[in-house]
């Protein structure tokens, strides 16, 4: 494979990959030799991480190989203890999730952070509503709420039987689709999604993917966070593989088998 013949001719795998398929030298992420200690515990020792322009990036790792604390860092929930993060070229320094907000960084959680017992359209604009003024008195401009969640759904694939259906009603995979489309139309340049097919159906889990690539024909960087290689195997452009708080390496599409992934993941095999 590519990157054993690059060992041995002593060319760093990674520097090599990253020199080639940089854009313009200037990645949307740049994540340099991140740390993050908790008391005694080492999280995250030195890790390194890139997400280009338009890509869809697979971060991935079993459970405790530090993919959440990294992606904490990045959207502000904790500070480095030690590191730099690059947006566009610029160093920045979060100090909350508003500030990773502000700066197009958007995060789809697993928990999704919708509300059940509201119509998908309150779900789209929840925190930012049309308010009209009729008089002194303010309300809620539901017409235009409602057409603009059709259509800014419509426009990445998805289509809804009505705006108005509580979000309570829908499958996990369409409320992953309100999610993903509520991040792409308030303007992310990155959307981060956190374990998105966790518990689909296989019918479901393609309709995931399927608004993933079109988030990304639209211009996006995608993160997708998983343990779940088949799931992302078909969609990713990179693969950056965490184990025990360490980065295994970054690989690009066609360089590495489904199981040559697993196998990097598990320790089984090394880089």
């Amino acid at each position: 494979m590519r990157e054993q013949a690059l060992k041995q001719a002593n060319v760093p795998v990674e520097a090599s990959m990253s020199e080639t398929r940089a854009t313009n030298g200037v990645p949307l992420v740049r994540m340099e030799n991140i740390v993050k200690r908790f008391g005694t515990i080492t999280a995250l020792d030195g890790v390194d991480f890139e997400v280009a322009y338009q890509q869809v990036h697979a971060l991935l790792g079993d459970n405790g190989a530090g993919k959440s604390t990294l992606i904490k860092i990045l959207t502000g929930v904790y500070p480095p203890t030690s590191g730099q993060i690059y947006i566009e070229g610029q160093p920045v320094r979060f100090s909350s999730p508003r500030d990773a907000r502000m700066m197009g960084i958007e995060t789809v959680y697993q928990d999704l952070a919708l509300v059940d017992t509201m119509s998908i359209t309150r779900n789209f604009f929840l925190g930012r509503e049309i308010v009209r003024r009729l008089g002194p008195l303010p309300w809620l401009d539901m017409r235009t709420m409602n057409e603009r969640t059709r259509s800014a759904l419509r426009d990445i694939g998805i289509e809804i039987r009505a705006p108005t259906e509580k979000v309570g009603s829908l499958s996990g995979g369409e409320r992953q689709s309100i999610a993903i489309g509520r991040a792409v139309h308030f303007g992310a340049k990155l959307l981060i999604l956190d374990e998105p097919t966790s518990a689909l159906s296989v019918a479901e889990t393609r309709k995931v993917l399927t608004y993933i690539e079109n988030a990304k024909a639209r211009g996006l960087s995608v993160i997708f966070i998983t343990h779940n290689v088949r799931h992302v195997y078909m969609v990713a452009d990179a693969y950056t593989i965490l184990r025990h708080g360490k980065k295994v390496g970054t690989y690009f599409r066609g360089e590495l088998s489904e199981n040559d992934i697993a196998d990097l993941i598990t320790g089984e095999r090394e880089r």
